[in-house]
């Protein structure tokens, strides 16, 4: 059946840019293109029209269906039957989640054009989105288009759909919005079907569908809702259409034919009279209905012990064939409330959907499970919570994984089986660190050991013991950290558990390794064991503490190093909690070496798609937080006021430290000493039993310079650049932090010496890095001492300069100009080469011209103030 006018009206905007994109995917390479719009606004008609006048261009199409739990990977399933090629051998052996996305990719990889169409993906399950993000981020690449349909009024701002499309790279990715259709169009239509426009438009908002649905109603009378359109117009049906309907109303998707035969609907005056209505009978003799409106209109229009009824007449249909999805036949159990059903197939589709990392979707199979286990036994129910319980871990919803722990410790207890509470008392130490209970974390942490250690050696005590070592690393609690971890290591080792001892050396890694070089073996034995044994989660948090206990020493070229291995290692498998965490921390190491627009463009990276976790978004808030204090924009104190009130709900020093130096130098710069003095004070006994010395000296800096006496550390006095500045040596600390490449805090120690000319490099500095408040400080202390005729530097410059470049960019148009390429200039400026790129970019587009030769030409010609690149010589 083709489609309806209305769905084509008022689209050729659309049309054109579908064309014109596809074009550009044989000349520069493939793209992602996004569809939406409100339901029946016409996005599959759209495509559907799209596709069709395609000749030259191979097209695959899946679609996701609206079951109460997806089957993963659906779409990619109605692909493989198309192609009966690899891909199908892959997902019909079971292949692991990486081959089978590999396979996916070969697929579209080919000297032909290929548009691959995934319709409805607001529906789409974990791995699927896992897949569109897997292959929008490589399809540049490729000679194909990824075209994806979704309704973005079921798409709100915390909907998974909306990371993924803001994970791809920018230059891929194209959008269509549909709008509803023009008073205009709709009384248009109307007069073509010979009817009155009045009151058309107002009633159905220029939908589409509501519009096509309204117009063949059977009454002149408007319908007010598209629910009472669908259901006049089936009214005429005769009774066996009638009933062909509210069948096919409880399948989403399409009712295949094999299914209508096995129903006994093979009637073709039945099937024709649903294609009057406006249902669809494809070529395959599969019934659907137009939209998913229609089928919700009239599935909800069935009573409850009809739709049981339909539920379980189809169930039966499906479970004797072959081939058939398990989450299909949940839906229908669960539709019929057919517990024995429910048990029959929950679990398999729960553990099928946890093998591709569908793991949302898992959970939804666990708790059918559960709603209908009335007549299991208490173990049997025990092992469905622990499961479920293990799905909420892997999709980050801590509380409701801490829920079904606690149902499940008390069947255990019941059940007097001590392993299994132990283990559970451990998940529960674990989950409640997430939810930021360190007190209730800590004693079922003790409890978990107290209950296992009677038992023997056993794999749950070596990981209840590694569990005791986590949590005293993550608190600062180093040397308990290391005793625990020993006792993981060894019972590990005893018991041959590689995963165990992967997990537990990375405790004992970081512990040491915050402290001495002593844990940099260990932390990269963990990682070796991980990557050899695809423990992709031990990987990725190896990775991350190697890099981010680096970065707390100021050991730079080691977190450099792990930095940029991780995240590598994290995006390829799209462990996008753990890249969230590392660019966190990437972004403080690019703030303390004065890249900060490369810091900021990290934290705000991370604000938007991982902002929702709390260890995320405190880094990200201290570092966006400390930029602009150092800028003196406007915000800053929010920005640092709710990262020092989540780091402190954590409990952790490794949080509390960073958020409360960020506020007491914000306090400090705005001229609020007792508020900076208060912030750090209150922070400093956090560092007591940390012996790695730069959290307690920076602390204690702030303290002194907010006029206090803070009290006398147990590191070396000399240990960190910071303790030099406590001591009055400015000098040798300029010099220690221009060994670190931490450009601004250099330039503090210099501004804090009694020479001159070390006042005056530092107040360039400043100016270059339009680090506004302590530029100011700076003058004032220069017009103290008599200095007059002092130049307002870089910012004054940018604000005079009639193209608005920034600080950043008339430094790096300096560089530019002086013959520097991107690499020579991100050494000498410390920042990233991709940071550089970005900046040449900003300033070609400002100054309007196309080279870097015509950019410094057009800079000399118009007489714009960039500083000499010799000034940048102080920024190393």
């Amino acid at each position: 059946m083709s489609a309806p006018l209305t769905d084509l009206l008022e689209r050729d905007a659309s049309f054109a840019s579908l064309r014109g994109w596809l074009a550009d995917v044989a000349r520069h390479g493939g793209c992602v293109v996004a569809v939406s719009g409100e339901a029946g606004l016409g996005k599959s008609s759209l495509v559907r029209r799209f596709i069709a006048e395609q000749r030259g261009a191979r097209v695959l199409v899946g679609a996701c269906d609206a079951l109460f739990a997806p089957h993963p990977l659906a779409p990619l399933r109605d692909v493989a039957r198309a192609t009966e090629g690899p891909l199908l051998a892959a997902l019909a052996v079971g292949s692991p989640r990486e081959q089978v996305f590999a396979a996916a990719l070969d697929e579209l990889d080919g000297a032909t054009t290929t548009i691959l169409v995934v319709e409805d993906v607001h529906w789409a399950d974990e791995a699927t989105l896992d897949l569109l993000k897997h292959v929008g981020r490589r399809i540049a690449r490729l000679k194909a288009m990824l075209l994806l349909t979704y309704r973005d009024d079921a798409v709100d701002a915390r909907h998974p759909l909306r990371f993924v499309l803001g994970d791809l790279p920018r230059d891929v990715l194209r959008r269509i919005e549909l709008a509803p259709l023009s008073p205009a169009a709709v009384t248009a239509l109307a007069r073509s079907a010979g009817r009155s426009d009045r009151g058309l438009h107002a009633v159905t908002g220029g939908n589409p569908f509501f519009v096509t649905e309204a117009l063949a109603a059977v009454s002149e009378r408007i319908p007010e809702s598209i629910r009472d359109a669908v259901l006049a117009r089936l009214s005429t049906l005769p009774n066996a259409a009638r009933e062909l309907a509210d069948v096919v109303s409880i399948v989403p998707g399409r009712a295949e034919a094999q299914l209508l035969r096995d129903l006994g609907f093979d009637d073709s005056a039945a099937l024709e009279a649903c294609s009057r209505a406006g249902m669809v009978v494809a070529e395959d003799g599969s019934l659907a209905f137009r939209h998913e409106y229609a089928r919700r209109a009239v599935e909800d229009s069935l009573t409850s012990a009809r739709r049981r009824e339909l539920h379980a007449r189809v169930l039966a249909s499906l479970v004797v064939r072959r081939g058939v999805a398990a989450a299909r036949l949940v839906h229908h159990a669960d539709g019929a409330g057919d517990a024995d059903a429910v048990q029959a197939h929950a679990p398999v589709a729960a553990a099928h959907a946890a093998t591709l990392g569908a793991h949302r979707e898992a959970a939804k199979h666990y708790g059918v499970a559960l709603r209908h286990s009335a007549r299991l036994g208490s173990r049997e129910r025990a092992e469905l919570l622990d499961r479920l319980g293990y799905e909420h871990y892997l999709t980050s919803d801590s509380a409701a994984g801490h829920a079904a722990r606690s149902e499940a410790l008390e069947v255990w207890r019941s059940l007097g089986d001590r392993r299994r509470e132990g283990d559970c008392l451990r998940w529960l130490s674990r989950l409640e660190w997430f939810l930021g209970r360190k007190l209730d974390a800590d004693r079922h942490a003790a409890e978990a050991v107290a209950t296992l250690e009677p038992l023997g050696a056993t794999r749950e005590l070596a990981m209840a013991y590694s569990n005791r070592a986590q949590l005293h690393m993550l608190a600062n609690e180093n040397t308990d950290a290391i005793a625990w971890g020993r006792r993981a290591v060894e019972l590990a080792e005893r018991l041959g558990d590689d995963d165990v001892l992967s997990h537990a050396l990375n405790n004992v890694g970081s512990a040491m390794f915050g402290e001495s070089d002593e844990g940099l073996a260990e932390l990269e034995r963990s990682l070796r064991i991980a990557l050899e044994r695809g423990y992709g989660e031990h990987a990725a948090r190896a990775y991350t503490n190697l890099s981010t206990s680096a970065i707390s020493r100021r050991e730079y070229a080691i977190a450099r190093r792990y930095l940029d291995e991780g995240i590598r290692y994290c995006e390829s498998r799209d462990h996008d909690a753990w890249t969230h965490y590392i660019r966190a921390w990437r972004a403080r190491m690019r703030f303390e070496h004065a890249d900060w627009e490369g810091a900021l463009d990290d934290a705000r990276w991370v604000l938007e798609r991982g902002g929702h976790v709390a260890v995320h978004r405190i880094p990200a808030l201290v570092v966006k937080g400390r930029v602009h204090a150092r800028r003196g924009d406007e915000g800053a104190a929010a920005l640092l006021d709710e990262a020092l009130d989540l780091a402190r709900a954590t409990g952790e020093p490794q949080r509390i430290c960073p958020a409360a130096a960020g506020r007491a130098e914000l306090a400090w710069l705005q001229g609020d000493a007792a508020l900076a003095l208060r912030i750090a004070s209150e922070a400093l006994p956090l560092t007591a039993r940390q012996r790695n010395p730069w959290p307690a000296t920076e602390l204690a800096y702030w303290i002194r310079r907010a006029g206090g006496e803070p009290p006398t550390s147990p590191a070396p006095r000399r240990a960190t650049a910071f303790a030099m500045q406590c001591e009055g040596l400015a000098v040798d600390a300029a010099t220690a932090w221009e060994r670190l490449g931490c450009t601004y805090e250099a330039a503090v120690a210099r501004a804090e010496s009694d020479d001159e000319s070390a006042q005056r490099a530092a107040l360039q500095t400043f100016e270059t890095l339009g680090a506004e408040p302590m530029a100011a400080i700076v003058r004032r202390a220069l017009h103290a001492r008599g200095v007059r005729g002092l130049a307002r530097g870089a910012r004054a410059a940018t604000r005079a300069n009639p193209h608005g470049l920034t600080t950043r960019e008339l430094q790096i148009l300096a560089l530019v100009e002086g013959g520097l390429g991107n690499p020579a200039i991100a050494k000498r400026l410390h920042l990233s080469p991709k940071t550089v790129e970005h900046h040449v970019g900003s300033i070609l587009g400002k100054l309007g011209v196309a080279s870097r030769g015509e950019a410094a030409a057009a800079a000399r010609r118009l007489g714009i103030v960039a500083p000499e690149a010799g000034g940048a010589d102080s920024a190393r």
